[in-house]
């Protein structure tokens, strides 16, 4: 199936140039006077081999569709990551398959996994995620919500530009297709 490349989400899969590759990262790009386009840090399911590559906003992109099993994060151990399903059947999962989605793994978070032929090779993620903050400067009591945005780390080291009101330890709600802060939570 078609999707147009804006639609393109860490974690997916598709096929691009008669081969699997997992999209590890998508970046919207908008230079000057010239027209838009999507670069995208893909990685080859079956080499395994990196690359970066450009595609025209419109430019039509084959995503193939795996099977999906929904499970939970559990943990992390240096960059192995372990996920159980309903039958409380372990996963592990190295960070190559998984790519910039790690980032947004909380304990128990439920996401889709992606298996083609047996072998995981991607994973779904929610389009929102809570995180907690765990670093920031001081809020300004008077702040109320401009245009003026600060850096917080959350707890998996995410780094999301937030409003002067938001102080450390609060739960904030994360955009996972762009990392944008949403709202409190």
């Amino acid at each position: 199936m078609s999707i147009p490349a804006t639609q393109m989400r860490p974690g997916m899969i598709i096929k691009y140039k008669d081969d699997l590759h997992l999209v590890f990262s998508v970046e919207h790009r908008t230079p000057g006077n010239l027209r838009a386009f999507i670069q995208a840090k893909l990685r080859n399911v079956r080499t395994g081999a990196m690359f970066t590559e450009r595609f025209r906003s419109p430019d039509p992109v084959e995503r193939v569709y795996v099977d999906e099993i929904k499970m939970e994060f559990l943990y992390n151990e240096g960059e192995d990551y372990y996920f159980m399903d309903e039958k409380y059947e372990q996963t592990m999962l190295k960070y190559e398959t998984l790519g910039d989605a790690v980032q947004y793994l909380t304990p128990n978070l439920s996401i889709s996994v992606s298996f083609h032929d047996g072998k995981a090779v991607g994973i779904e993620l929610p389009g929102v995620v809570e995180m907690t903050v765990m670093e920031t400067e001081p809020g300004i009591k008077s702040a109320t919500a401009s245009s003026v945005t600060k850096p917080a780390k959350t707890e998996t080291g995410l780094v999301v530009q937030v409003p002067p009101f938001i102080n450390e330890g609060e739960k904030i709600r994360v955009d996972t297709t762009e990392g944008a802060y949403m709202s409190r939570a």
